[in-house]
């Protein structure tokens, strides 16, 4: 996280505020106090700056407020330390907060780690009541819901249940720790505040200015108390009414290595409207991937800002696995405006992505983009591009870093299609095929994909190959060329990204029934018969009817397992296999003169 060294919040206004209990605690404000006000709540051993990178984009938006818990940063520290932690004390430091910086509405709460498991308790206690307009929650439980979850697992065993107790019993190794006497202490004022930074940098992929050791040794020996003053109990006697009176979002990381996501699967029962989303990421996600969270909280705190009733706020939100994982998201298409391009911007805006439609055929992807709308795309905008043209990407990647924000997962689907003997193609056919299918991608993943490692917060790239790729064909040979190059260049891109956690995927669809049978060149043929040669050729996919949605499915699903090669169509997957076992019998069919 920033620090102050850092200058993660040197321009915040900075204010003192004090609790009727004698603590100061140190608060600091960004954007206009006549906005909406969002409370950033930090974890366990940080402090507020662990929220500088989300505060500084919510900032233009809203009136940010971040303040450092008790004991932590440069807050004052209860005296004595043994039951000043106490999540009733908490509570009230949170409401001195909150009518300091607004007395007159309610605050949007986001919690992280001992942030969020202090959003639980704030958001379902009835001192708060009408002081919270809703919770965002992200790497810690309601210490009352886990002691249910752990109930149930002991008074109703079975198998998945004890693996599922067990295995959080092991994540949660460093809490039998923290309630040790002293030892916690010697350890944070010894190695451990040296070490601990470096296994931030190396497990967790914070940046390496990511993380102030200035008061570490201190925040976490005081932090100790978090857990001292209030797991055991609580998880031992959980409330009963510890139902939440505001909307809540959930957002999980799945590489958590502190808390399962099957700690969440029954947060239903106490929170049945629950928004859910899942990030690919480990447990300091506001310093991984500020850009995201930072869209679900403020499109979260609009909605529930635009007047909607609570029931109403959680249903603005797609539902479902994919909505969990794409939900937000910035997707940006090529060749959207019509076949797999389309329905591909499509199926991620059905699940609540954001989606820039890019085409040749600006008509078409306005169209698109007003169709993702519809589909429940939050926002989705459409650009007129060449992909073959260098200049044209390279000002589509700076206009949509400037106003969209970076991409998470690009699609490189813009292609043309070209048929007929080596011989007769010419170098015109080579060149505009290689420039579409080969170059388009090229500067596709160089543009967009620079600016996701620049970012380091990871993402996806999908490149659209072909089964022609692998199946040699005397029918194909520029269109073949230019998808085998794409596939090849996409297990090259996938083995040097791999290590931002950027995923890359080639995508072979067969025979799939789009609009590029329409408009494919026949070389060696006069414009009356290439016309006959289509009509024919789109003939024969109509009768296959491979629909290009079933190839966006195919393409949402790669990115959620991050596949590197990925047949669609029986054809393309027995093809796949041929290549692989029997070279020869695929080379012999490719000698065959096929009758179109």
């Amino acid at each position: 996280m920033s620090g102050p060294e850092s200058g993660g919040l040197e321009s915040a206004r900075e204010r003192w505020v004090r609790t009727a209990e004698g603590i100061d605690l140190c608060v600091a404000e960004l954007g206009d106090a006549e906005r909406p006000t969002v409370v950033l709540l930090h974890g366990y051993p940080d402090s507020k700056e662990v929220w500088s990178m989300v505060a500084r984009q919510l900032a233009g938006r809203f009136h940010v407020v971040l303040y450092d818990v008790r004991g932590h940063g440069r807050s004052s520290a209860p005296e004595p330390l043994r039951r000043g932690f106490t999540l009733e004390k908490l509570t009230r430091d949170f409401l001195a907060v909150a009518d300091a910086v607004s007395p007159d509405r309610p605050v949007h709460l986001v919690g992280h780690d001992w942030g969020s498991v202090q959003g639980w308790e704030f958001v379902t206690v009835k001192e708060t009541e009408g002081r919270i307009a809703s919770f965002t929650s992200m790497s810690g439980p309601s210490l009352d819901h886990f002691g249910h979850w752990i109930r149930r697992r002991m008074t109703r065993p079975t198998p998945r249940r004890l693996a599922q107790a067990l295995g959080q019993g092991i994540r949660s190794w460093y809490i039998y720790m923290l309630h040790t006497p002293v030892l916690p202490e010697l350890a944070w004022r010894g190695p451990l505040s040296t070490y601990w930074p470096k296994y931030l940098r190396r497990a967790e992929k914070l940046p390496a200015d990511g993380y102030p050791t200035e008061s570490l040794p201190r925040d976490a020996a005081h932090g100790a108390w978090l857990y001292r003053d209030n797991v055991r109990s609580r998880l031992r006697s959980p409330r009963e009414d510890c139902y939440a009176h505001v909307p809540v979002q959930l957002i999980t990381p799945t590489k958590d290595v502190f808390l399962s996501e099957r700690l969440y699967d029954e947060l239903a029962l106490w929170e049945p409207g629950l928004i859910r989303h899942t990030l690919d990421a480990r447990h300091w996600i506001p310093r991984t991937r500020p850009d995201q969270l930072a869209v679900w909280i403020t499109d979260f705190v609009n909605a529930r800002e635009s007047g909607p009733t609570g029931a109403e706020v959680r249903g603005a939100v797609a539902s479902g696995p994919l909505a969990e994982r794409f939900g937000g998201a910035l997707v940006l298409v090529t060749g959207a405006g019509s076949g797999i391009g389309k329905a591909t911007a499509l199926a991620f805006a059905e699940v609540g992505a954001r989606i820039v439609a890019v085409d040749v055929d600006g008509r078409s992807a306005a169209r698109t983009a007003e169709l993702a709308q519809e589909a429940g795309a939050p926002r989705a905008w459409a650009e007129t591009v060449d992909v073959s043209d260098e200049h044209e990407m390279e000002k589509l990647a700076e206009k949509v870093a400037a106003e969209y924000g970076v991409v998470d997962v690009l699609v490189n689907n813009a292609g043309i299609g070209v048929s007929g003997p080596f011989l007769e193609t010419t170098t015109e056919d080579w060149k505009r095929t290689l420039d579409v299918n080969l170059w388009g991608v090229i500067h596709g993943c160089r543009l967009f994909g620079k600016q996701m490692a620049e970012r380091g917060q990871g993402g996806h790239i999908v490149n659209t190959a072909s089964d022609a790729a692998y199946q040699p064909t005397r029918l194909l040979p520029a269109y073949g060329t230019s998808k085998a190059a794409v596939l090849m260049l996409s297990e090259c891109l996938r083995a040097e990204l791999a290590g931002k956690g950027i995923g890359v995927t080639a995508i072979c669809p067969g025979p799939v029934n789009t609009d590029i049978t329409r408009t494919a060149r026949f070389v060696g043929l006069d414009e009356e018969e290439q016309q006959r040669r289509r009509d024919r050729v789109t003939r024969l996919y109509k009768l296959r009817n491979y629909p290009p949605e079933k190839v966006a499915k195919v393409v949402m699903r790669a990115v959620v397992r991050n596949q590197a090669v990925v047949p669609v169509t029986p054809e393309a997957h027995g093809m796949r296999m041929l290549s692989r076992f029997a070279p020869k019998v695929l080379r012999a069919l490719a000698r065959i003169e096929p009758r179109l």
